[in-house]
């Protein structure tokens, strides 16, 4: 009779253990997943400071504000956020994500501005799902990149 309730203990003992196993699994799938989100969003938001800072007043694709002198044709930094978006599709379907430019970051340069020297801040935030559920809330995760306009 000890031998028989020995090996329902262990039963049990061994389904907790793999009940814990499972969640650990999950857990630690679901943070990978997310750190892959923030990679990405990182990356492309990186990836938007480079086009931005690449194509300020003295290129003839110029995006952002312009001056008197000179009118770009992207006021608002629409490829810039294009190429934001572009770049992180390419990782990770991030559809959803919400892509800022901001050529005024925290009034650094005093007025909207594009020209050589200026700081243009991009910003990526994404709504994050966990892919799994399980009442694991969602999460607002944010990217942000600062450069200096090179020419």
């Amino acid at each position: 009779m000890g031998e028989k309730s020995e090996k329902g203990q262990a039963s049990v003992e061994f389904l907790l253990t793999g009940i814990f196993v499972f969640f650990t699994f999950l857990f630690a799938l679901e943070m990978f997943f997310f750190m892959h989100t923030y990679n990405t969003l990182a990356d492309s938001a990186k990836e938007g400071i480079r086009y931005a800072i690449v194509h300020g007043i003295g290129n003839t694709n110029c995006s952002g504000p312009g001056t008197a002198k000179v009118t770009c044709s992207d006021t608002s930094g629409n490829n810039v956020k294009d190429t934001v978006v572009q770049y992180a599709v390419l990782s990770a379907p991030l559809v959803r994500a919400n892509v800022n430019v901001d050529y005024n970051p925290g009034s650094a340069n005093g007025a909207l501005c594009n020209q050589p020297g200026c700081l243009v801040r991009v910003t990526v935030n994404y709504q994050y799902s966990p892919l799994f559920g399980l009442g694991w809330p969602s999460v607002q995760v944010n990217a942000a990149a600062d450069g200096r306009i090179m020419n």
